[in-house]
């Protein structure tokens, strides 16, 4: 259950426990909450555990030239660690750290490892059951890992083909391609996920994690079929954050450790992973003709070139250009 907030106290005094708790009431996403803790504790201990109220701009310049120069991030990780230390100073503590000059990093970006069609189907091929679904959902409808597996039974419309995904990085909301291949398989895990609903109610159980204040705005929804997820754990566990015993969905790491197994078997030595089979959908849509802007839509990217990436990796050899090693002058 490794999106689950940790639970804070009710008075938080320490730190950490303000700064999570000021995060929650803004209802950020668990995950940038993580990511800015892990970055600003790594500001606080780089500066010998002094508190932020006693640094200022000079201090952040030294730190985020350091991420530069000694451990050598990425752009995008050196531009993810200031923005954990601007949100700091600027929103919690209200400080302003004025113009910020540091060294930057020089990794570029890299382009995204993509699968061919043959490769994806090989990949699923090695996999099997729920697993084999969910990854399936990835390449399919170009879903991320958490969203996949925290699909609710009313997010998949059926009568539309397409799949509503609620809450996802960012908090954005979008509308994605339900693949036809799928709609029977999902239709049969669906009616699984509700049985096992209807038995944790026999059995006294039933109700299902609503984010924010959902449970209490509509006390039936948490053991309502439309909320429950489509791909529930095995087992029951004790919510940390009430200590309510629920059924939760099944983890990101099942389903990482099955497509790293499948990728193996098929001999596929690419640097992949479970974000290549949604890579691999935007860049087959791209080359199929599908306009762009529809791509962007459908990945759920505020920026378009963010999309445009994968224009890059279908390569200029797909667009005629020839080698002169294979031209006959």
């Amino acid at each position: 259950m490794d999106d689950i907030p940790i639970p804070l106290p009710t008075k938080p005094e320490r730190f950490m426990d303000r700064l999570r708790a000021f995060m929650r009431a803004r209802h950020m996403a668990y995950r940038t909450e993580k990511t800015y803790c892990v970055w600003i504790l790594d500001f606080i201990r780089f500066h010998n555990k002094q508190h932020p109220e006693t640094l200022g701009t000079t201090h952040i310049q030294e730190w985020l030239s350091y991420l530069a120069n000694n451990r050598h991030v990425a752009i995008n990780t050196q531009k993810t660690a200031l923005n954990a230390v601007v949100f700091l100073y600027k929103q919690f503590l209200q400080m302003n750290v004025g113009d910020i000059q540091f060294a930057k990093a020089n990794k570029g970006r890299r382009l995204p490892t993509v699968f061919t069609h043959d490769e994806a189907i090989r990949v699923l091929a090695g996999m099997h059951g729920t697993h084999r679904l969910v990854a399936s959902l990835m390449y399919g409808s170009g879903l991320r890992v958490m969203e996949a597996v925290r699909l609710r039974v009313q997010d998949i419309d059926f009568a539309q083909n397409g799949i509503f995904v609620r809450a996802a990085k960012g908090e954005k909301w979008r509308r994605t391609l339900l693949p036809k291949s799928l709609i029977e398989p999902l239709k049969t895990q669906i009616d699984y996920a509700l049985a096992l609903h209807r038995q944790d109610l026999a059995e006294g159980f039933g109700e299902v994690y609503l984010p924010y204040a959902l449970a209490k705005k509509y006390p039936a929804a948490p053991r309502s079929p439309a909320w429950q997820y489509v791909f529930p754990a095995s087992n029951r566990a004790e919510d940390p954050r009430s200590g309510v015993m629920r059924r939760h969905h099944i983890g990101e790491q099942q389903i990482r450790r099955s497509v790293a197994t499948a990728l193996a078997a098929a001999s596929i030595h690419k640097k992949a992973s479970c974000h290549t089979f949604r890579h691999s959908f935007a860049t087959n849509l791209l080359r199929n003709g599908v306009d762009i802007r529809n791509i962007q839509e459908l990945m759920g990217h505020s920026d378009l070139s963010t999309t445009q990436i994968y224009t890059h990796v279908i390569g200029i050899h797909e667009r005629g250009v020839v080698s002169p090693m294979d031209v006959d002058f």
